[in-house]
C-alpha cells in the first residue's frame, strides 16, 4: 500500500511500450521510513505531464494521487510532487580530482607497452569515461560513478598488493583495475540533465557484455593476464563472469580483482544512497 503523506526516494525509472503501442513508465520507490519498496505504473498521459527530471534516482517525492492494484501489487500513479531534488553526481571539480587520481594510477604502471595501451584508451575516451555511471541501478549509478568506482578499485589494490607472500605483477593488477569496467562507456547512456541511466541500444548487438569488451581488447593487444582478470571479475558465470572462480587451479590475481571490484560495488551502493541526500 501507499500513503499520500509519506516521502519516497526514487530507486529506478524506465519507460517501455504497452501492447497497445503507448508508452508506460515503471517507477520503483523506497519508503524513507521503513525502506519498503513500492512498484508504480504511470500511463502515457500521466508521463506527458511531468518533467523527466522528477524521476531521477535519489529524488525525494510524495504521491499526490494514485490507486493501489492488489492483483498486480503495484501503484497506478496519476500525480507526484517533487520534495527534494537529488544530486546528479560529481561536480566538475570532483570529476577533475578523480581523473587526476586515475592518471596517477596509470603512471604507476612501469611496463611502457602496457602503460601506453591503458593511457591511450583513456585519452581517446576521456569525455565519456568522466561522466558515465558504473551501473544502471546496483552501484555508483550517477554522473561520474564509473570514474569513482575505477579509482576505488585501484586504491583497494594499492592497499592490499603488498600484504601477501605471493607477489602479483603490480602493473597487471593496476591495468585490470583500470580497465575491468571500461566497456561500460559503451554499454550505458546517461542524461546529464536528468541523471537518467539506460542501456545503449546497440551495444549488445556487438558485444555480450562490458566484461567481454574488456577481455577482447586486452587479448587482442597481447595482455593475456589482464584479460583473464577482467574475464573473472564478476566471480560467477551466472553473474556475468567469463571465467567462473569455482574452477580449479586459477591464478590468485583473478580472485583479487573480483574481491576488489565487489568491495567497491558494495560500498558504492551505500554511497549512492548517501550521495542522493
Amino acid at each position: 500500500m501507499f500513503s499520500t503523506e509519506d516521502i519516497y526516494e526514487v530507486v529506478i525509472f524506465s519507460i517501455g511500450d504497452t501492447k497497445a503501442g503507448t508508452k508506460m513508465g515503471k517507477l520503483q520507490l523506497r519508503d524513507t521510513v521503513d525502506d519498503s519498496l513500492l512498484n508504480c505504473i504511470l500511463w502515457e498521459e500521466t508521463l506527458n505531464r511531468f518533467d523527466s527530471k522528477i524521476f531521477r534516482t535519489g529524488n525525494l517525492v510524495r504521491i499526490v494521487s494514485a490507486t493501489f492494484n492488489e492483483k498486480y501489487n503495484n501503484c497506478l500513479v496519476s500525480a507526484l510532487e517533487l520534495v527534494k531534488e537529488a544530486k546528479l553526481g560529481l561536480e566538475a571539480p570532483e570529476i577533475d580530482e578523480y581523473w587526476n587520481k586515475l592518471q596517477s594510477y596509470i603512471n604507476k604502471i612501469q611496463d611502457e607497452e602496457l602503460k601506453a595501451f591503458v593511457s591511450g584508451l583513456f585519452s581517446a575516451h576521456q569525455q565519456e569515461f568522466k561522466i558515465m555511471p558504473a551501473a544502471k541501478l546496483m552501484h555508483h549509478n550517477y554522473v561520474g560513478g564509473l570514474l569513482v568506482h575505477t579509482v576505488e578499485c585501484c586504491q583497494f589494490a594499492e592497499l592490499n598488493m603488498d600484504k601477501f607472500t605471493y607477489k602479483p605483477n603490480q602493473d597487471e593488477i593496476y591495468a585490470a583495475c583500470l580497465l575491468h569496467d571500461f566497456g561500460k562507456i559503451f554499454e550505458y547512456t546517461i542524461d546529464t540533465e536528468t541523471g537518467l541511466i539506460d542501456y545503449a541500444p546497440n551495444f549488445r548487438e556487438e558485444w555480450i557484455s562490458h566484461s567481454q569488451y574488456g577481455f577482447s581488447i586486452c587479448m587482442n593487444a597481447g595482455f593475456k593476464m589482464v584479460a583473464k582478470m577482467i574475464a573473472a571479475h564478476h566471480g560467477r558465470s551466472d553473474w556475468g563472469a567469463i571465467i567462473d572462480l569455482d574452477q580449479k587451479d586459477l591464478e590468485p590475481e583473478l580472485y583479487l580483482i573480483h574481491f576488489i571490484d565487489n568491495l567497491s560495488a558494495k560500498f558504492g551502493k551505500i554511497n549512492t544512497h548517501l550521495l542522493a541526500k
